[in-house]
């Protein structure tokens, strides 16, 4: 699922201040290379005892990842289902409200983004 409308598709920030602020919300930065990072938060449904991830993808539009001043601009933010051994189904149906959820967190780190 891709979740549209959020705020933060093109939004930047730099790698220190995006790693501080995604913390806080309960984000963390999982797949990195020089020039893309991956921001991840786990949702655990108790109901249908399953696991998705809100992905947060970057892309570094000045400097490279390993500095703290680089520049990353927010891509897409995806929300999947987590699947074995690894990976997420980002087609799967999700529940409402893990939905909810995301998007409160979503907009909880748009805000910190945008102060």
């Amino acid at each position: 699922m891709i979740f549209e409308n959020t705020g933060l598709d093109g939004l930047k920030s730099d790698l220190a201040y995006l790693d501080e602020s995604a913390e806080k919300v309960g984000f963390v930065r999982w797949q990195w290379e020089y020039y893309r990072a991956t921001y991840d938060y786990k949702i655990e449904d108790e109901l249908t005892n399953s696991e998705y991830f809100v992905r947060i993808n970057t892309r570094a539009v000045e400097g490279k990842l390993e500095k703290p001043d680089t520049v990353l601009a927010v891509e897409a933010v995806y929300l999947g289902k987590a699947t074995f051994p690894h990976g997420l189904d980002y087609d799967s149906s999700v529940p409402q409200p893990v939905v909810k959820l995301a998007a409160q967190k979503l907009q909880q780190l748009k805000e910190l983004l945008e102060a």
